[in-house]
């Protein structure tokens, strides 16, 4: 049989299968210099992009937090900071790498309130309404199927949960996305490859960037998954952009 085509893999510009083993053998191979390479190649804006993903999710004292495509744990110790002894952090990724990062940085002070998975944010390790809120930074888009990922975000959340998606945008000013253009074109790939050894994986942040979607095209398949009340907000003239939405 052959399979349909994902209609939404191709708005959001997802890597099919064999890509995204690339990605997280790539990614797993700079893990320990990822979060360095970040704050380098953002000026260490990236931070605040997280801090504000973690604040849209609304957690309390005793909560339950997903962070999908965990990455280096910048939201998982934030979130477990947050919900605290009483509470519980998730963290899931595809990339063991990231994982092992992930787990050293949570360090003995929140460890006992994060828990790390290896897997497929299509195909969740968690019960129908079993979570608070459901992140994921800069990581939807290396996904196979974001569609599926997106439904499987609503099926853990418990009713009035929020997910929380921080992406890249694309700059609305001409001026901005022209600079914006050359350095995710220049600096990133020649910078971020010259550091972590791996210049093709920095070519591909780049080419990814570029094929985002507009913040409408992605708040219109976060309505079609089935969330309410799906909002974003722009940071740094557009080039990040945070996404929140509501179970029903």
């Amino acid at each position: 049989m052959t399979a349909r085509p994902d209609r939404s893999s191709d708005a959001l510009g997802a890597p099919p299968l064999e890509r995204r083993r690339w990605v997280r053998d790539a990614f797993h191979g700079i893990a320990h210099r990822y979060d360095l390479l970040n704050t380098i190649l953002s000026g260490g804006v990236h931070y605040r992009w997280k801090r504000a993903a973690v604040e849209a999710a609304h957690l309390r004292p005793g909560g339950i937090g997903l962070d999908v495509c965990c990455g280096t744990g910048d939201l998982l110790v934030r979130m477990a900071s947050v919900v605290g002894a009483s509470g519980r952090t998730v963290g899931l990724d595809f990339a063991p790498g990231m994982l092992a990062v992930a787990r050293a940085r949570a360090g003995a002070r929140v460890r006992g309130r994060v828990s790390l998975v290896c897997g497929d944010a299509e195909a969740l390790p968690a019960a129908d309404g079993s979570v608070d809120a459901v992140t994921i930074a800069f990581g939807l888009r290396n996904l196979a199927r974001p569609e599926q990922a997106l439904r499987e975000f609503r099926r853990v959340l418990r009713p009035g949960g929020r997910l929380v998606i921080l992406e890249f945008g694309r700059p609305p000013q001409r001026w901005v996305r022209g600079l914006y253009d050359v350095y995710s074109r220049t600096i990133i790939p020649r910078l971020g490859g010259w550091l972590s050894g791996r210049p093709d994986a920095y070519q591909y942040l780049h080419d990814s960037i570029r094929a985002w979607p507009d913040p409408e095209t992605l708040a219109g398949l976060v309505r079609s998954a089935g969330f309410a009340d799906v909002r974003y907000r722009l940071f740094t003239g557009g080039i990040a952009v945070l996404h929140v939405a509501t179970t029903m």
